[in-house]
């Protein structure tokens, strides 16, 4: 049996909440909820579309660090402050996405921080 095994990306949330960015059990690699932050210098843009493509290159630095790519992404979850904003990020999540095609839902919620727009959650299966 798989030791489990903990990834931080360093976020100072990750210890005033307590979680992890991932968590890695046997194959499987748990992504929680990713935010556009640019953590190098705990920055977000205002614009949604660049908050989603900041997701996604911190979802792929994650995964990297599990030994993972997207490409071994399962289940994704999308988390819009505002639903409307969905279509607008679509063409970025069909950059990383599309021919990946996981299984998917979009939720509108409010976020932890007003400054989010979007949150991101993927389960990934390596191999």
């Amino acid at each position: 049996m798989m030791k489990r095994k903990l990834i931080s990306s360093g976020s100072s949330f990750e210890e005033k909440i307590g979680y992890s960015r991932a968590v890695v059990q046997d194959d499987w690699v748990f992504v929680s909820g990713t935010t556009g932050y640019n953590y190098e210098n705990m920055t977000i843009s205002d614009d949604i579309v660049e908050q989603t493509e900041q997701c996604f290159i911190n979802i792929k630095e994650t995964l990297e660090k599990a030994g993972a790519s997207l490409s071994d992404v399962v289940r994704v979850t999308y988390i819009l402050t505002d639903g409307k904003d969905f279509e607008t990020c679509w063409p970025v999540l069909n950059k990383y996405f599309g021919t990946i095609k996981p299984a998917a839902t979009m939720i509108s919620a409010g976020l932890a921080d007003d400054t989010m727009k979007i949150e991101i959650q993927v389960t990934a299966l390596k191999g």
